[in-house]
């Protein structure tokens, strides 16, 4: 087999399909490996993160092949794979970690030491992330198989529910995650920062984690009107209404137990402007405004060390104008960096297998083909209540 195609990022805002090479038993570098699969891509999503680059907002190269949230059948393997067969269904954490670190060892997989030589942490078809080929493509190479990747339940059952476990590479562990970091349990009050498929995957989460009342705020009607329709409460941000009037009159008072920063550094529609200027401090400093002392918030949401295209100098390079002195008065703890995607994806693999949660809904999934992305990405980058998922080889509708 030699054939593949798959997206590039092409400069900001385009992407294209092209053909791309057939995946090698190589790692970046062009050193061989036997610990590695192949995979055929059953489904790979675009994520937040991509558009992020496709908008031109982070130093990613030309010519990269994008996309790290992948499912998948093994179609080759390495001779040092001994725990996973051909045919095998699995779900790829979007961190390449080795298994073998020390901050794998102690499930810190989303700053491995070893698998990208610049900084800790690797991604696949992410600038910065070691230079891993991404997965938006029709094949795509996994090292360290037998650590990295979570086998899937039996094909016809695993298929059935393809639109939901296609959510346990990135969006649903990265929500989960954050409702996890930000103390959310039985009873909680929860405010989610973005009603975005990473914000509707936090949000599903803190229910499922038996939040009492989880409130999604942003500045997008049809994000609000979807978020709306799955039961939660909503804050819209455009409004005169402050954010904490907006939480009082819901709760009877302004503050909430805990939050979710599912927004990051291109954040709007938190301060005193609504919508109408970008902000990447906003939500974090909103978010010290409602949260009770001693409260916790998560922060998913994607900050990033060298922004070309930010609002000022100071921003360029990662550097935000935080209220930290209010949330150190108020004895907040804040929680960032990458999901460790395998400390949660089994669990709630189990949890989607049983029906506890219906994340594929909650997060608008739709379905399209390989040569749909750059439609997908421009609907997305517009704001739509969707989150896109690939179907390279239109298994979709045999399933």
């Amino acid at each position: 087999m030699s054939g593949n195609r798959g997206v590039v990022y092409l400069g900001a805002g385009k992407v294209e399909v092209q053909t791309i090479p057939y995946p090698k038993m190589e790692d970046p570098r062009g050193k061989r490996i036997d610990h590695g699969v192949i995979l055929r891509v059953v489904s790979t999503n675009i994520c937040g993160s991509d558009q992020h680059m496709v908008r031109g907002r982070t130093t990613a190269q030309v010519g990269l092949v994008l996309g790290h949230e992948i499912t998948g059948e093994v179609i080759e393997k390495g001779r040092d794979v001994e725990n996973l067969q051909i045919g095998d269904l699995v779900s790829v954490p979007f961190n390449v970690a080795c298994g073998r670190c020390r901050s794998c060892k102690e499930q810190n997989t989303g700053v491995c030491l070893s698998v990208n030589p610049a900084r800790p942490g690797g991604a696949y078809g992410y600038v910065d992330m070691g230079d891993w080929v991404g997965g938006q493509a029709e094949y795509v190479l996994v090292p360290y198989a037998d650590f990295n990747l979570l086998k899937l339940p039996d094909r016809d059952s695993a298929m059935e529910k393809i639109r939901d476990l296609t959510c346990l590479s990135d969006i649903l562990p990265t929500g989960y995650h954050g409702a996890v970091t930000a103390g959310v349990g039985p009873g909680s009050t929860v405010y989610i920062a973005g009603a975005g498929p990473v914000g509707m995957a936090a949000a599903a989460s803190a229910r499922l984690l038996g939040a009492a009342v989880v409130i999604v705020g942003d500045v997008n009607p049809l994000r609000l009107a979807h978020a709306k329709a799955q039961g939660f409460e909503i804050a819209d941000l455009t409004q005169d209404t402050p954010l904490h009037e907006q939480i009082a009159n819901l709760l009877g008072e302004p503050e909430v137990d805990c939050a979710v920063d599912a927004v990051g550094f291109e954040a709007r529609g938190h301060g005193h402007d609504g919508a109408q200027h970008e902000a990447p401090a906003d939500v974090l400093n909103a978010l010290m405004g409602v949260v009770r002392v001693a409260g916790s918030i998560g922060i998913p949401g994607l900050y990033v060390t060298e922004d070309p295209g930010a609002v000022n100098k100071a921003a360029k390079h990662g550097s935000l104008n935080i209220r930290f002195g209010l949330g150190w008065a108020k004895s907040h703890s804040f929680h960032t960096g990458q999901t460790p995607t395998m400390k949660y994806n089994r669990q709630l693999m189990q949890a989607i297998m049983w029906d506890r949660i219906n994340i594929a809904e909650v997060v608008g999934v739709q379905v399209i083909s390989l040569d749909d992305a750059p439609r997908g990405y421009h609907e997305f980058d517009a704001g739509v209540p969707k989150k896109f998922v690939m179907d390279p080889h239109k298994l979709f509708s045999a399933a």
